[in-house]
């Protein structure tokens, strides 16, 4: 199982509606923390809630999948409704999968944005579906994370080299 993601963007408003459109994109699992909002943010922005509402339009659905409680993970989708699981578990590909049904959309029609290899590439891959990555909003500074991006480091070169080889 290949853990390099199959697109990396900047920032997760560069993964547009009309971009999703058009790879076959009709509903979108989305990690919370760091990935459309850093940890310390318990609401969702207006950039947020523009992005989901520009997805709408086009007919993708969304959910979140989080490793984080139920109390942020909840606050958090308190105004956007979306289908949402706490304490997931990822990479395990259980609540992926929930979130797939609960949004009616196949394996092919899915992709999972994430800011971690480890974690959200990784349940993607799990699960059968494409995975969008992008960097932390703010990434933490303790031992165990920076470790992390250490490992990612080589994956990361991977998807350079596979996207400058056209691969």
């Amino acid at each position: 199982m290949s853990l390099v993601p199959d697109y990396r963007f900047t920032v997760f408003t560069e993964a547009s509606a009309e971009f999703l459109s058009s790879i076959g994109v009709k509903g979108i699992v989305l990690d919370i923390d760091n990935t459309l909002e850093p940890y310390e943010h318990p609401d969702p922005g207006e950039h947020v809630v523009r992005w989901l509402g520009e997805l709408k339009a086009l007919g993708i659905a969304a959910a979140i999948v989080s490793n984080n409680g139920a109390e942020r993970v909840e606050r958090f989708n308190k105004e956007l409704g979306l289908p949402a699981y706490f304490k997931a578990k990822k990479p395990f590909k259980k609540n992926v999968l929930r979130a797939l049904s609960d949004m009616g959309v196949s394996k092919d029609e899915a992709i999972l944005m994430g800011d971690q290899v480890f974690t959200d590439v990784w349940a993607a891959r799990s699960a059968g579906i494409r995975a969008i990555l992008v960097p932390p909003i703010n990434d933490k500074k303790d031992v165990f994370t920076r470790f992390k991006r250490l490992l990612e480091k080589p994956i990361l070169k991977k998807y350079e080299k596979r996207k400058v080889g056209g691969k």
